[in-house]
């Protein structure tokens, strides 16, 4: 299949048929990465895991929180 390398913006953009990001196993909006190699440009699935923190606080719960430490009294010029 061919395509054309357009501008969108200031920058170069390669439009993808659905058909070729079904084929490839991509979804819209699916993070990935692109690799430069031998004049080649690869796009694979970004490995890279983003947290939201949101989502991670919420999952805070009393079987996985830690109870309270104590370190005793200022014993220094520590900051309370």
């Amino acid at each position: 299949m061919n395509t054309v390398i357009r501008k969108w913006g200031n920058s170069p953009a390669l439009r993808l048929p659905i058909a070729v990001l079904k084929e490839a196993g991509y979804q819209l909006e699916q993070k990935v990465e692109l690799v430069v190699s031998k004049g080649r440009i690869i796009i694979q699935p970004s490995q890279k895991i983003e947290y939201d923190l949101d989502s991670l606080v919420n999952g805070i719960n009393a079987k996985n929180s830690h109870i309270a430490a104590d370190f005793g009294s200022p014993v220094g010029k520590e900051l309370l």
